[in-house]
């Protein structure tokens, strides 16, 4: 068997978003022995440490839903802006890449890379429309709401950013920045 250490026991207390006391009213202990068992200043009994460890078996971590971690507003262009927007809303804000939203509705994206082919093959000529719209690409994967942020970390992982919709309108974004606010605050 297993016996964990203080430190074990209090990050997984933490990563499930127990507080001392409820961790103590469960097992049946004193927060402040909890609290002593997590400092290391105690040697607790078998039977104390198996009430703990019972009661962080059984707890269930707490669901994290797409729309507790997005963030708002969406900076965003619409496919009649001129590049130059999309630029300087880039540059301005550190980001390589936004969406392209009509109506409130996600028409694509456009990124550095993008702007940068187009550069490339000349598109940005006099006698060329230097609009948004000549110049996306296809748009970021949708999400709802209520989606578990465990399947945004999948779609994340092929993608720079998940846009969440509701009601066919976007809401928020998501992007892998995002999900570090899940590790950093536990």
């Amino acid at each position: 068997m297993h016996i964990p250490t203080p430190e074990e026991l209090r990050a997984r207390r933490e990563v499930l978003g127990i507080r001392q006391k409820e961790l103590a009213e469960k097992a049946g202990i004193s927060q402040s022995m909890v609290a002593r068992i997590e400092a290391g200043n105690v040697d607790p009994r078998v039977s104390t440490l198996n009430k703990i460890v019972q009661v962080l078996n059984n707890a269930v971590r707490p669901r994290v839903s797409a729309a507790q971690v997005m963030h708002m507003p969406v900076l965003s262009v619409s496919p009649a802006d001129r590049i130059t927007k999309a630029v300087d809303i880039m540059d301005q804000n550190n980001i390589s890449q936004i969406p392209v939203i009509e109506a409130g509705v996600p028409v694509g994206c456009i990124s550095e890379s993008s702007i940068v082919n187009a550069i490339e093959e000349q598109a940005l000529h006099r006698g060329h429309t230097d609009l948004v719209k000549n110049f996306m690409e296809s748009g970021f994967p949708t999400v709802p709401p209520d989606m578990d942020v465990e399947t945004v970390v999948r779609i994340l992982q092929h993608n720079h950013a998940v846009l969440v919709l509701e009601s066919g309108k976007v809401r928020g974004v998501i992007t892998k920045h995002d999900l570090i606010s899940l590790i950093v605050d536990r």
